[in-house]
């Protein structure tokens, strides 16, 4: 069973009845679920996963308001649980139990919900965003704790997502299409495999991005482009960059596999009037997406800021 389904089922058999009938009067103010840190709120979790930061535990969202009348008792509650013991705990692991709903998004957005501004949303890691808005909600009968969660997911002002587009068309170019074939060619393996890393993280980001939906913590991007529909292919050609041997001449080469990548995403800029340029090289691109945004602010930034 999933880290997340054996949550749900813990909450039905024991946090239920906990709510009803020890807070009767808050149980309908109370939002339940699990999301946060952990691969079991994207539903990735395996075996491996158990070995820290990992309990059967829930998720209690509350009001500040209601955390003045009840968080101390309902914490002490939830903690009477038999929820048992992660093997290893991590200073970042953690977040079950009973949260105010402000401090829940505050640790990933800096503020109490969504962001508040087109800068602190370009600001805010794609990482952070995801794991905002991962897991499920049981119960919110508020509203208060999802009506947050869909602005994360579905309210990225259109101009902060083309800063953040421009911004991973210009390190692909620099990275995978300048940089790697420059430390091939001066016999820089080391430098060349920095090249493609930064790369392939630029790219696997405009995937998510160009699919509006945010790239989940490095070691799940892989694992996520799998439920994306448009460009999702793109999994094998970057895993290919990662775990391939460098240019040597070969019918294959690193260098070929990054230009059709590079190809298959300006195809897609077009496809979603981002880029009209025929350009095979991606900073044009980079510099007429960000032509695009109408905010004269952000469209003075840096280009690569973002």
């Amino acid at each position: 069973m999933k880290g997340i389904e054996e949550a749900k089922a813990f909450y039905e058999e024991y946090g239920r009845d906990m709510l009803k009938k020890k807070f009767p009067e808050f149980e309908s103010r109370i939002a339940v679920g699990l999301a946060g840190h952990g691969s079991e709120c994207y539903g990735y979790d395996d075996e491996i996963s158990r070995d820290h930061d990992f309990t059967k535990g829930f998720c209690l969202w509350i009001t500040d308001e209601d955390d003045i009348f009840t968080g101390i008792e309902l914490s002490k509650a939830y903690r009477e649980l038999p929820i048992g013991k992660a093997e290893q705990n991590s200073a970042l692991g953690g977040g079950r139990g009973v949260c105010r709903i402000g401090f829940f998004y505050r640790r990933y957005t800096g503020s109490s919900g969504a962001p508040r501004s087109l800068e602190q949303w370009i600001a805010t890691p794609e990482s952070a965003l995801a794991e905002a808005v991962n897991g499920q909600v049981w119960r919110d009968d508020l509203g208060l704790f999802t009506a947050e969660r869909a602005k994360i997911l579905y309210g990225m002002p259109e101009d902060a997502r083309k800063k953040k587009l421009s911004a991973r068309a210009a390190i692909m170019a620099q990275s995978g299409q300048y940089n790697y074939p420059r430390c091939i060619r001066r016999g820089q393996d080391g430098a060349a495999m920095l090249a493609l890393t930064e790369f392939v993280k630029a790219a696997g980001e405009m995937i998510y991005l160009l699919n509006k939906k945010h790239s989940p913590y490095y070691k799940w991007m892989f694992r996520g482009m799998d439920e994306l529909p448009v460009l999702g292919n793109m999994r094998e050609p970057l895993e290919f960059l990662l775990l391939g041997d460098n240019d040597e001449g070969g019918k294959v080469t690193k260098s070929g596999v990054v230009e059709d990548i590079c190809a298959a995403v300006i195809k897609e800029l077009q496809r979603q009037n981002l880029s009209s340029g025929s350009w095979d090289y991606m900073e044009p691109h980079a510099f007429e997406i960000a032509e695009r945004i109408e905010d004269k602010g952000i469209r003075a930034m840096h280009i690569m800021e973002g």
